[in-house]
């Protein structure tokens, strides 16, 4: 890979260690809902601090566009990291100035520290340079291990990385080797499954995989605008009309490049959107008029299954139906499972992400037996989307 990790950072004793983590947590009433950002940041952390240096944490929490907001600060997840690290964690008040100086004079070697929400100022989402030098003022390395907002050219992700010795953490070094041997060396067959709701979201990623992947599934709403663009009825489906033309004109550039599209030949309708309502599977090209398309059907599950059994390597992102509510939540569900019993086995090797993904991967039971499940969101699909991620550019020897 073209940039340093914490194999290259020698000689951490008394050395202070600018680390951007990703600790932008779900919480309610000042509780942490979902730990899973914390639990990953865990390595690169522990790591330093018995190494002997000064850990110095750089993070944001929600969207405070440059204000001070008591809601969004990060003292209440010192205390939750401190609990999953079993050591203490100091906070300062800041992420700069005196507030920040002060609190990093009084760290000793293996000390953890985190610093205020880096958004509370105007100059981190600008990338402004002082702000940017700022930060870096306060640290003899920086270390970048948050993926999730490697997307972004902040101050805290790009901006100070340009400044000082730059290393990646273990959880960007992982994400990025798993993205690595699932796109740009792959082994092959290689295999794409892309659900979720609307194409409109998506068009950027299927035009990238189609150039990259041998198959490709197309599950959830979206499959039904690519039927639709068929001429196929699809009732009262969620379905973007208007993007027939795109739909059309990705199946072309498929067939131009040798990938397969696999969409659903069969579907589970109903006649309202709730959880158990009345429901039929009927063959794709008999949507009654009145109703929608909410799951795939039994046929076109052993249809991602096949696929699934033929590739090599298999990138995921998005359900393949309303997995939020049974019983349409049937189709995801079963692919999921299959995937993650074949990656277990040492057959496949699976790299999944995106929000509504690692959801439904849970839902399933199937995450923990994948390969690699990516908690970013934006940044795991500019990434699929074949896009430069700035906070990663900067990393580069």
């Amino acid at each position: 890979m073209p940039f340093k990790t914490l194999d290259d950072l020698t000689e951490l004793t008394g050395r202070r260690v600018l680390v951007r983590v990703d600790l932008n947590v779900p919480m309610d009433a000042g509780k942490v809902t979902d730990a899973t950002r914390i639990e990953r940041i865990l390595p690169t952390i522990k790591e330093l601090s018995e190494k002997g240096a000064k850990v110095i944490l750089l993070a944001h929490f929600g969207r405070p566009k440059g204000e001070r907001v008591p809601d969004m600060s990060l003292e209440p997840v010192a205390q939750v990291l401190a609990d999953y690290l079993l050591q203490p964690v100091d906070f300062a008040e800041d992420c700069i100035g005196q507030a920040a100086e002060d609190a990093i004079a009084d760290l000793s070697d293996g000390d953890v520290l985190l610093l205020e929400n880096t958004r509370y100022h105007k100059g981190e989402e600008k990338n402004d340079p002082e702000f940017a030098k700022a930060l870096a003022a306060n640290g003899d390395a920086y270390v970048n291990d948050a993926f999730s907002a490697a997307h972004r050219a902040h101050g805290s992700t790009e901006g100070v990385a340009r400044l000082l010795p730059s290393y990646a953490g273990r959880t960007m070094q992982a994400e990025l080797e798993a993205l690595e041997a699932a796109l740009s060396t792959p082994v092959r067959p290689v295999l794409a499954v892309v659900g979720g709701a609307k194409v409109s979201s998506k068009i950027d990623l299927l035009e990238n995989l189609v150039g990259k992947v041998d198959m490709l599934v197309i599950g959830g709403g979206m499959a039904n605008t690519f039927l639709a663009a068929q001429g196929i009825n699809v009732g009262k489906s969620l379905c973007e009309h208007d993007l027939a033309d795109t739909a059309k004109k990705i199946v072309a550039a498929a067939e131009k490049s040798g990938c397969r599209i696999i969409l659903p030949s069969d579907a589970v309708v109903a006649r309202e959107f709730k959880a158990n309502a009345e429901n039929e599977t009927v063959s794709v090209n008999d949507v009654p008029s009145d109703a929608m398309i909410l799951d795939a059907g039994p046929a076109s599950i052993e249809d991602v299954k096949k696929a699934i059994s033929e590739a090599a390597t298999l990138v995921w992102n998005g359900p393949l139906g309303a997995f939020e509510i049974a019983p349409f939540d049937t189709a995801t569900v079963a692919a999921a499972r299959f995937a993650a019993t074949l990656s277990a086995d040492g057959k496949l090797k699976s790299v999944a992400g995106g929000g509504d993904t690692v959801s439904a991967l849970n839902h399933a039971g199937a995450a923990e037996q994948f390969t690699y499940v990516s908690t970013a969101g934006g940044a795991f699909l500019e990434w699929l989307e074949g896009k430069v991620l700035p906070g990663v550019k900067a990393l580069e020897a």
